[in-house]
């Protein structure tokens, strides 16, 4: 699958996506977990351009520890535009994986699934080019509602568009704001919510999440 390179083709791939129904990849045994960040110049105004420089880390974690780190600098391919924010930073995100060695069997970042205005976000675009399944992570759900967790480690409770759940609630650290945990490219709601969990190393951001985070950031500095 390519990248879409209009605000149209990318629509068009959304709706096609949100109909999908790939093969379900199962969290068993042991596996790699990726995580996958972009971080922008401080400081930066407005809602975002295309050109805007931007730098992107990835991580490959086992038990052990980090066992595969890719940094690369580069620019947003489009303007912010809500629910479309595959296109501004699909392409470096995608780049950045792809150099990753080894590959990880499945991939945390920050961007939804199913709660999207097509179904279909940046976890699952991302996840679908890259033929490699993923577990979106944000701080808050994007139209999807839902109460919070009780205060414990690991309560979860469910966000939902209409009928339909699409997301999770899940506390990741007790004392702090619960995160939403999205089901993407080849996983459901029980799959991302292992993941997120097994990724959990007493920080609230899923281990693998914080570290490509901590690794833009550092790229960032002058």
């Amino acid at each position: 699958m390519n990248w879409p390179a209009t605000e149209a083709h990318l629509v068009s791939s959304q709706r096609n996506l949100a109909r999908a129904r790939p093969p379900q990849w199962t969290p068993e045994g042991q596996y790699l977990v990726g995580g996958a960040w972009i971080c922008f110049p401080r400081g930066l105004s407005g809602k975002g351009s295309a050109g805007d420089r931007a730098w992107a880390a990835a991580v490959v974690m086992d038990r052990g520890g980090v066992v595969g780190r890719c940094l690369v600098p580069g620019q947003a391919s489009a303007p912010y535009v809500p629910g479309l924010l595959a296109l501004r930073l699909g392409p470096l995100l995608a780049d950045v994986v792809r150099r990753l060695a080894p590959q990880p069997d499945v991939l945390l970042l920050d961007g939804t699934g199913r709660d999207h205005p097509r179904r279909a976000g940046l976890a699952l675009q991302l996840g679908a080019v890259l033929e490699l399944p993923t577990v979106g992570v944000t701080h808050r759900p994007l139209t999807a509602s839902g109460d919070w967790p009780a205060d414990v480690l690991g309560a979860a409770s469910p966000l939902f568009i209409g009928p339909d759940q699409v997301a999770t609630w899940l506390r990741t650290k007790q004392g702090t704001h619960p995160l939403v945990v999205h089901p993407g490219w080849r996983t459901d709601l029980a799959s991302a919510v292992a993941v997120a969990t097994r990724s959990l190393a007493g920080h609230r951001t899923p281990e693998p999440l914080r570290r490509a985070r901590q690794a833009a950031r550092l790229l960032r500095e002058p």
